[in-house]
């Protein structure tokens, strides 16, 4: 029965959701900061693993960042299901403990000059095995995050995912400048880099103990269940694709655009102030360290006027501010000097990616119901984030290598303007959702 009536949370539920979201959320900073130290530290670890040539070198470095998304898919598929079937938190707690091993495992990997093609196949095994971690992560964290929050807050609360999503790029950003403070430039690329994933791995075991001690968001009746056999639903990919097949097309439309432009926003977009600043390391490192921390930031912000406005008119936001400002940003970052001016043309990027970012994954976990609903968003999301996201900055790169960057300009405003349509025609504002019928309605007293 759907429930309109329900009281407002108490400051114990209030409470049950802020211990809940930390410890959940820590997690996600983690997984994140293991993911990004990849691309912040790439220019430092590209020559241990290939003798090419600079412009080569990092082509494959970031293909391999590419391929790792391939797992992505898998990774949701096996943790979703895990996840609706045994319970959000072992998921959780399992997908972190494969993203320190491989990262531990990147960080004590000899270079190709001392076992030669040995070392990029270890790469990127460690990498394939970090996507299939981080596919299961997102989604499960997705649910978890909305579920553990309370009914009017689920914008705000939900929106930490992403503060640590980002809070882990920011952390390897910060981790990179504090190398780059005490270390010489040969000495990042001979072994500093290593220092760099081996703290994702050591910060594992504590994030380890924290979610191990967090509650449970999916009843226990609900995993009873599943285990017994009596909902043969829970976790089916059969039951997703035959009886949900619609949310789940609408959360990789949803993700579509948003993907797209996370990533030339937040990994093209530093890069690209990395090259203008060429020679200037540390000024680069600030522009987008402080770039990252007001992205980071303005999640809860988003999350909270979410909770006033509705979800919607977020999304339209993003979608239209994105299909107007992405020649700008990919046009005149390059040229720009001034690290101010670097800055205030990212931050307004950053403004406008906030519109999706800070409730994507709260939109998508009330598309579906409890029994499959760490699926449906795990495997919409990685679908979307494999073919679309991840591939963004190899794209980015290969076309700016054969001078056809307009070519990608206009690739991701079309993917955008593709997001957009099915937010302004295809999602109802304040429409009563999965979630409101299981745990009170956001937007109704």
């Amino acid at each position: 029965m759907t429930n309109t009536t329900v009281p407002r949370s108490s400051a114990a539920e209030t409470r049950r959701a802020i211990g809940n979201t930390i410890r959940g959320s820590s997690g996600n900073l983690v997984e994140w900061y293991d993911v990004y130290v990849y691309t912040v530290f790439a220019t430092y670890f590209e020559g241990q693993f290939f003798e090419e040539s600079e412009k080569n070198s990092t082509v494959y470095v970031y293909a391999i960042f590419a391929i790792t998304f391939v797992m992505r898919p898998v990774g949701s598929w096996f943790f979703g299901r895990f996840a609706d079937r045994h319970g959000r938190r072992a998921a959780l707690t399992v997908s972190v403990s494969l993203m320190a091993l491989c990262s531990l495992m990147i960080a004590a990997v000899p270079s190709q000059a001392v076992i030669g093609m040995a070392a990029p196949i270890v790469l990127v095994i460690a990498r394939l095995v970090q996507g299939f971690a981080t596919g299961g992560e997102y989604g499960t964290s997705a649910t978890y995050m909305s579920e553990a929050a309370t009914r009017e807050r689920r914008g705000f609360f939900s929106s930490f995912q992403y503060v640590t999503l980002i809070g882990g790029h920011v952390l390897a950003q910060f981790t990179l400048l504090i190398l780059q403070s005490v270390l010489t430039e040969a000495q990042l690329r001979e072994f500093g880099w290593r220092i760099a994933f081996a703290v994702g791995g050591v910060a594992a075991v504590v994030v380890f103990w924290l979610r191990r001690t967090m509650d449970e968001s999916l009843p226990e009746d609900v995993i009873e269940a599943a285990k017994a056999g009596k909902d043969p639903g829970a976790g089916s990919m059969r039951t997703l694709l035959t009886q949900y097949w619609r949310p789940l097309l609408l959360c990789f439309l949803i993700t579509l655009g948003g993907t797209v432009a996370f990533y030339t926003y937040s990994v093209n977009a530093p890069a690209i102030v990395k090259t203008a600043f060429k020679g200037e390391g540390m000024t680069a490192t600030w522009v987008n360290l402080a770039g990252l921390i007001f992205l980071m930031v303005l999640q809860p912000v988003g999350g909270v006027i979410s909770d006033r406005i509705g979800r919607k008119p977020m999304l339209v936001f993003f979608g239209v501010g994105g299909v107007f400002y992405t020649y700008v940003l990919i046009t005149y970052l390059p040229q720009t000097r001034s690290p101010l001016a670097s800055f205030a043309l990212v931050a307004v990027g950053y403004v406008i990616l906030t519109g999706y970012t800070s409730i994507n994954a709260l939109v998508k976990s009330e598309l579906f119901p409890a029994q499959v609903r760490a699926l449906g968003v795990g495997v919409g999301y990685a679908l979307a984030n494999s073919i679309f996201g991840g591939t963004a900055p190899l794209i980015y790169q290969a076309a700016k290598e054969q001078g056809h960057v307009p070519l990608f300009i206009g690739y991701v405003t079309v993917c955008i303007a593709v997001s957009l349509v099915v937010y302004v025609f295809f999602l109802r504002n304040k429409a009563e959702t999965y979630l409101d019928r299981e745990r009170g309605s956001a937007f109704k007293a």
